[in-house]
């Protein structure tokens, strides 16, 4: 059966028990608290609570002081530092599952008309992620124009009840899906007047994004690559400028393709790496999910690491002082 275990998703055999969870994670005799089904559970009822399909389950721990790897948007603060989309998923159901197997804490959706044929009782985006769970990123996905732009902004607005947090992109044309940097500056002056907190798409060009930034964009977004194209980060020194000049959040956004592009944005030092065809055109999206999952954490303890030096010539790992002749 799967049960979900940290937000990830794990299998375990019929009966087993919350004992058996913590043990089987090697915290048998530590000091922990259980979260079943979002009710804490006594650890005098571990061994006698058997899990069922599809329990939620959350282990905590207390660790050392502060505030730890986190990070703000907006004076929000959020753990996870993968942000992911919800389009082109072949039902609701999968977006869910891969949404939740990569512990995203901000979820974009776009904003389209609805379908008035549409059954009134076929379910909404928003009844299956629901906003009392993630950040609902509402997304100007598919406009071309500042104009559009803006009132879709504003119809987000409206729909989520006053939420001011948005993703802004306007696109030059259909076939690139390049930001159109004109509109995109006209769109962010005027939404940041009209009191929206804009995370903002654009090229990876450090001028623009630091003007973004002057401008009062809470975050700047610059891409990797093209959207959709899965190529990874093409120009890894605009990005790694972008990322030493600002004094807002830079993530990542478009192009990633798998788990070590998006574990190489994150050792230029980005705040975070937003994507969706990467997860959702995989073979299997959860799994991909997953993976993209681990590739943000390895890569942003790499960048907290500091890498070694690249050198030209080989050095001896080991001492060469005592060899035998």
């Amino acid at each position: 059966m799967n049960v979900y275990v940290n937000g990830e998703t794990k299998q375990y055999t019929e009966n087993s028990t919350i004992a058996d969870i913590v043990s089987e994670l090697g915290l048998e005799n530590k000091r922990i608290a259980v979260e079943l089904n979002k009710e804490i559970l006594p650890f005098n009822q571990y061994a006698q609570t058997t899990c069922q399909e599809g329990d939620y389950i959350e282990v905590v721990q207390a660790i050392g002081g502060g505030q730890g790897d986190s990070f703000t948007i907006a004076g929000q603060e959020f753990k996870s530092r993968l942000l992911i989309g919800t389009g082109k998923y072949k039902d609701l159901e999968e977006s869910r599952l891969a949404i939740e197997a990569s512990g995203a804490e901000i979820v974009t959706v776009a904003i389209r008309r609805t379908n008035i044929g549409q059954n009134p009782g076929e379910p909404n985006l928003l009844d299956v992620i629901s906003p009392d769970k993630y950040t609902i990123l509402p997304n100007t996905a598919g406009c071309f124009t500042a104009d559009d732009a803006v009132r879709t902004c504003r119809l987000a607005r409206e729909l989520l009840g006053g939420h001011k947090l948005v993703k802004l992109e306007v696109l030059a044309d259909q076939k690139t899906l390049l930001p159109d940097i004109i509109e995109t500056l006209s769109a962010a002056e005027l939404l940041v007047k009209d009191g929206f907190d804009i995370m903002v798409y654009t090229n990876d060009d450090p001028i623009i994004a630091k003007r973004l930034e002057d401008i009062g964009c809470v975050a700047v977004m610059p891409l990797a690559a093209p959207i959709g194209s899965g190529l990874g980060v093409q120009n890894s020194y605009n990005i790694l400028t972008i990322v030493e000049n600002a004094n807002v959040p830079i993530l990542v956004d478009a192009g990633v393709g798998t788990a070590s592009d998006a574990a190489i944005a994150m050792e230029l030092g980005c705040t975070g790496v937003l994507m969706n065809t990467a997860i959702a055109a995989a073979q299997n999206p959860v799994l991909m999910a997953s993976a993209m999952k681990k590739g943000i954490q390895a890569g942003r303890e790499a960048y907290l690491a500091g890498r070694m030096p690249r050198k030209r010539f080989a050095s001896a790992s080991s001492p060469l002082d005592g060899l035998i002749a």
